[in-house]
């Protein structure tokens, strides 16, 4: 196995009520979890322009290989591109964020929602003097 293809693990640290979002959001999409936080990740370096270098190795290996981006992906991720054909079925074109937001077009209010319910049930607190929310303990 090349070195460009092989899987590793990465392991990030979060807190269970966002582990929870994220889960409830992938079986939404109908995804694994580790194919939802990869798909997120890449949307979220969408808007950053690669380098000259990058964009050439980029195409390069695009051109190089019929892989997918994300060789081996786990089983279960064929619910985006399900859902990818069901909103490019009106014949529309989408931009890359149009598209983005189609998929992930209720995450904020959901957000909202839960931060709603969590801060009625006295779990999370949001403190303007710090800038943001944190747990209630």
């Amino acid at each position: 196995m090349s070195s460009d293809s092989e899987r590793t693990t990465v392991r990030t640290y979060i807190p269970a009520y966002q582990k929870e979002q994220w889960q409830a959001h992938a079986e939404e999409l109908d995804m694994s979890q580790s194919e939802f936080v990869r798909t997120m990740v890449q949307a979220g370096r969408s808007g950053f322009e690669p380098t000259a270098s990058e964009a050439a190795e980029s195409d390069a290996a695009e051109s190089d290989s019929e892989k997918p981006r994300s060789p081996g992906a786990t089983p279960g991720g064929d619910g985006l591109k399900d859902r990818v054909r069901e909103i490019l079925a009106d014949g529309d074109h989408y931009e890359w964020d149009d598209l983005l937001a189609e998929l992930t077009d209720d995450i904020e209010e959901r957000l909202e929602d839960t931060l709603q319910e969590l801060q009625s049930s006295n779990e999370v607190q949001y403190s303007g003097r710090h800038g943001g929310y944190v747990r209630d303990e």
